[in-house]
């Protein structure tokens, strides 16, 4: 599987966040490639600099973006 854009991964994350939990990123991972169903070779798959798995790179993004349009706090 394709490891999916950026804003594909915004309304998990806003699920995730709705059960006012604080989760870890590394929590967060696991369940995002689990509602995607990534494969561990989807999740290792790295950017063209090598540099960052491209899975942490677009998750983070999307935290990014929600948390600039103030959707989600530094906490989660």
């Amino acid at each position: 599987m394709v490891v999916p854009k950026f804003n594909e991964f915004m309304l998990p994350l806003l699920r995730l966040a709705s059960d006012k939990q604080i989760h870890t990123m590394h929590e967060t991972y696991q369940i995002l490639s689990k509602e995607f169903k990534l494969t561990q070779e989807d999740r290792n798959e790295k950017l063209p600099s090598g540099r960052q798995f491209t899975f942490q790179n677009r998750v983070g993004w999307a935290r990014t973006y929600l948390k600039k349009a103030k959707l989600l706090s530094a906490k989660e």
